[in-house]
């Protein structure tokens, strides 16, 4: 009775390992080789030079056959003030990222991507301003992260499609 047993749960983990084979990652860059030839930043310059920077490192490790790029990133920052106490005094900000990014080829300058990426999140002031810098900028950080990866699932889609 063991041995049929023993025999049912390798048969069955044997098949869920095999329809595994067929996996590919989400961020395959694999068929997904671009160059950054011209390159323009408008708005916050600062983040603008985030994302630009990862997409730069990115297209670094592209060949000879890399497709060449153009690449136009717009990105505005606004803060506002959610909440307050009776005093007036601010209880929570609401930080947004807005980034119109457009992608052009750089021989035939049709457009391979036109998107604009809105990010946001709110977050409760500190009791030390040092403090409720220090999380404005790990979430301004953040929503870059992810607009930057927005992107490049977008771009990826695009130029395979190429």
């Amino acid at each position: 009775m063991k041995k049929i047993i023993n025999l049912t749960i390798s048969i069955i983990l044997l098949i869920n390992f095999s329809s595994c084979g067929g996996y590919k990652p989400v961020f395959d860059l694999s068929g997904f080789q671009f160059k950054i030839e011209n390159y323009s930043i408008d708005g916050d310059k600062r983040l603008g030079k985030q994302i630009y920077y990862q997409l730069y490192n990115l297209s670094k490790t592209s060949n000879e056959g890399s497709k060449g790029i153009d690449i136009s990133i717009n990105i505005s920052k606004s803060k506002n003030a959610t909440s307050k106490n009776s005093a007036g005094k601010i209880l929570e900000y609401n930080i947004s990222i807005t980034t119109e990014i457009n992608v052009k080829d750089f021989l035939t300058r049709k457009n391979i991507l036109v998107h604009t990426f809105y990010s946001a999140s709110s977050y409760k002031v500190q009791d030390q301003y040092s403090d409720t810098v220090k999380l404005e900028n790990k979430i301004i950080k953040d929503l870059t992260n992810k607009t930057y990866r927005d992107f490049l699932l977008k771009l990826s889609e695009n130029i395979k499609k190429q």
